[in-house]
């Protein structure tokens, strides 16, 4: 249901503008006014930009520097979503932004399947109207997402200005994050079978970077799969924190990301051959040996019923007073349960 209050922007064309409409509009709108790409290509599909008083659908028409361009600009619409009064970790918020440590189960925006009970619905509860809108719609603005099986920080806009200038550091890959992964084996630049591996390398200081494509498995729509040619450029770094097992069988690492990908941890890992513990899709079970670890250990990694995942730390610049924010979130009791029985001697 469409709100009655509309403003009008009008922008004016600058010196040598791009010859499209919607390249020059980009260009041109103010960044005070936190019209991304995507809104104003709905705005044009919409009939609300005009110029010289005709309305302009076409983002091909053709611009002149001077020409003057009206945006009509509604108020936001209320969200279909509904709020749903749902608990939540809330590690920072201000007028524009809310950082959340989201737990394992939670599926962050409502789809086919999951219509409820989502970190959408619960933010769209606890912001209430403090949302001024985002793409036209009183709703929080995702900027990423992590798995609903994995744990841990995800920063959400509650403005449209705040959403933009978080997207543009999502696109520029400059939002530092940093995950913790428990894995089978041990990923080190010693061992010589990750020499062999393709788009696997090692950096100093025992840095393991994996450089791929990944894009959707040719035969299960589900899953991602890494490719050579195609599909999205991913980069993915990872250390060794702890390793366990005498000799190690498994172990905990620091992932961070140079690009954010569908389940990129999760595919690169298991291409390098240390899936992640508990990863139903990409990992499956595997025999540990019964010499390396205790019982106790093997025991909680064969019955670890989820990605062994947490995205432990958010770095980024506040999009409206640019100060430098950085949190971290502790490991769940999960992956801690997990990482002291594996830490637990073999039985002699």
């Amino acid at each position: 249901m469409s709100t009655s209050s509309t403003s009008v922007l009008q922008v004016q064309i600058q010196a040598d503008p791009p010859r499209r409409l919607d390249k020059a509009l980009s260009r041109d709108v103010p960044e005070e006014a936190a019209l991304s790409r995507s809104r104003l290509a709905k705005m044009l599909a919409a009939g609300e930009i005009s110029i010289g008083g005709k309305v302009v659908t076409d983002p091909r028409a053709k611009v002149a520097e001077g020409d003057i361009i009206e945006i009509q600009i509604t108020e936001a619409d209320e969200s279909h979503i509904l709020p749903e009064d749902i608990a939540l970790d809330i590690v920072y918020e201000d007028d524009d932004l809310i950082v959340i440590n989201k737990p394992v189960g939670m599926v962050v925006h409502p789809a086919p399947g999951t219509p409820s009970g989502t970190l959408v619905n619960a933010l769209l509860h606890h912001c209430g109207d403090t949302l001024s809108g985002v793409g036209g719609m009183k709703r929080p603005g995702i900027v990423h997402r992590i798995d609903k099986e994995t744990s841990g920080l995800l920063v959400v806009a509650k403005s449209d200005k705040a959403h933009h200038g978080l997207a543009k550091q999502f696109e520029k890959h400059t939002v530092i994050r940093h995950y913790n992964a428990i894995v089978y084996g041990v990923p080190d630049a010693y061992d010589p079978r990750l020499r062999g591996i393709k788009g696997v390398n090692f950096e100093p200081g025992n840095i393991m970077k994996i450089s791929t494509q990944l894009a959707r498995h040719r035969t299960d729509r589900q899953k991602q799969a890494v490719y050579f040619t195609g599909g999205r450029h991913a980069v993915t770094r990872s250390r060794i924190l702890e390793s366990f097992g005498q000799p190690p069988v498994a172990s905990l690492i620091e992932c961070w990301l140079e690009t954010g990908r569908t389940h990129q941890i999760r595919v690169h890992m298991a291409h390098a051959g240390h899936s992640l513990i508990g990863d139903p899709v990409y990992g499956g079970k595997r025999k540990l040996n019964s010499k390396a670890l205790s019982p106790e250990g093997i025991a909680a990694a064969q019955s670890f019923s989820r990605q062994a995942l947490h995205a432990a730390s958010l770095g980024f610049i506040h999009p409206i007073t640019e100060e430098a924010l950085n949190f971290e979130a502790p490991l769940p009791q999960d992956m801690s349960d997990l990482i002291d029985n594996l830490r637990s001697p073999a039985k002699a």
